[in-house]
């Protein structure tokens, strides 16, 4: 069974764009494949294909964490607030206030 494809432009803001080429390099799609799945998901035709295992990247991990382990160096805790975890997100996604 063909079916048939139609041609859509879109406009997506930049931020779209640039998490729409990441997301499909790491789950090894065109973006228009990526677009293509997420639209069957929305309309749940299919489920979200899950991103294959890479042992490499895990064995990467375990050698560093296994480095840092053995520097021995211990540092004081982190201390953070929610309010500037938010402020900080805000201000890489969202367009600065002071434009407006």
């Amino acid at each position: 069974m063909t079916t048939q494809m139609i041609r859509k432009q879109i406009y997506i803001q930049k931020r779209q764009d640039i998490l729409l080429k990441r997301l499909s390099q790491a789950r090894g799609l065109s973006e228009a494949e990526f677009i293509r799945q997420a639209i069957e998901r929305e309309i749940g035709v299919t489920s979200p294909r899950p991103l294959a295992a890479d042992r490499t990247a895990w064995e990467e991990l375990l050698a560093f964490l296994k480095q840092r382990e053995g520097l021995g160096v211990v540092g004081e805790h982190y201390r953070w607030n929610r309010q500037e975890l938010y402020e900080e997100r805000e201000d890489r996604w969202v367009p600065a206030r002071d434009q407006e």
